[in-house]
């Protein structure tokens, strides 16, 4: 057994999919239209589906604002320098809602960021968890 994917609704697919492509380097790995469901979905990643995790984006054409609720937390991600990619991202018009640096009490180093549907997204810097 392994997590195939994680599913996010989102109110604009196409701001939603430059957000993690510019921002976090992911790639569409498949996207499609259900005219009938009224629905798009893009899966987005690093790798192919078949050995990675990925992000499933999905739109709801009569939908264009969801109540996230407090039970979803965060994605995370791994990056080799949260710090340098906290500036790139912020250079690139991304907002950081939590500056990189120590989590208390911990060597973890991270940040968090959110998309432009309000989710947040974990940076964790490699070697520090």
């Amino acid at each position: 057994m392994r997590i195939l994917h994680s599913m996010i609704r989102v109110n604009d697919l196409v701001e939603s999919i430059n957000f993690y492509k510019n921002l976090f380097g992911m790639k569409v790995l498949r996207q499609k239209d259900y005219p009938e469901g009224k629905f798009s979905l893009a899966f987005m990643g690093y790798g192919d589906e078949k050995t990675n995790t990925v992000i499933e984006l999905t739109h709801n054409w009569d939908t264009n604002n969801y109540n996230h609720g407090n039970a979803f937390g965060h994605i995370a991600i791994e990056v080799n320098d949260v710090y340098k990619a906290c500036e790139e991202i912020k250079n690139k018009g991304g907002n950081v809602v939590r500056e990189a640096g120590p989590m208390m009490k911990s060597k973890l180093l991270l940040a968090f960021i959110e998309d432009p549907n309000g989710y947040k997204i974990e940076l964790i810097q490699k070697g520090t968890f």
